[in-house]
């Protein structure tokens, strides 16, 4: 099949968030790139890495889609790479990870060692991101799809009041988080954790992997 020419998209949220948070996100891919855009919402806290996978996989059957590229912002990104590495038969598609932390994650393995944090971090992101993260499990996503990664370097968010950066940062997840071997491109933007949510810029680089496998860098 020609990637090129899918037009569906899936958006899926972050942690302690909602398909809404992907608004601005869906609305541009939609009116500026004419695709068609689809919300996935998954219980970010309360559901198991694997049972969240298996809900993006049934989600997908329920559509009735053939193919279709996913973009997942932070956790988000986490939940579409572990799908496509539990069900590699899924249809095809281009995945876009906007600030994933795809090779662990300092915020949050400092969370897990809080027992106050144990009820807001759930079960996905302790078992997908920092007991064994996507570099360790989703390498071989890579060889079979395209993945594409958006990394953020303006450092403001809240991933900065439980830990310090020694590197670039978008304010939750450090550049070097995001660095998902074997990942067919990866670009940084000049957005924070949150703003790359309502970035314009990064819309249009998503769109643009999805559309031809890579960013423009003539862009920057």
């Amino acid at each position: 099949m020609n990637l090129s020419s899918i037009n569906n998209v899936i958006c899926i949220h972050g942690i302690w968030s909602h398909s809404v948070s992907m608004f601005v996100i869906k609305r541009r891919l939609e009116k500026e790139y004419g695709m068609n855009v689809l919300y996935f919402n998954y219980p970010s806290v309360r559901g198991t890495l694997d049972e969240n996978a298996a809900m993006l996989t049934d989600f997908i059957g329920e559509q009735g889609l053939e193919a279709t590229h996913i973009v997942g912002h932070s956790l988000g990104g986490v939940i579409a790479l572990r799908m496509l590495a539990n069900d590699p038969d899924s249809v095809p598609g281009r995945l876009v990870c906007i600030g994933s932390p795809l090779t662990g994650s300092r915020a949050g393995e400092f969370l897990t060692t809080q027992d106050w944090a144990e009820p807001f971090l759930g079960h996905s992101l302790p078992a997908g991101v920092v007991h064994e993260a996507a570099n360790e499990w989703a390498s071989h996503v890579c060889h079979e799809r395209d993945v594409g990664v958006i990394a953020g370097t303006s450092p403001y968010g809240f991933g900065r009041l439980v830990t310090t950066f020694d590197s670039d940062n978008d304010g939750s997840v450090a550049v070097v988080e995001t660095q998902l071997e074997g990942a067919r491109d990866h670009i940084c933007l000049p957005v924070s954790h949150k703003s790359m949510l309502v970035s314009a810029d990064v819309v249009d680089q998503a769109a643009a992997f999805l559309k031809r496998g890579e960013f423009l860098r003539d862009a920057l």
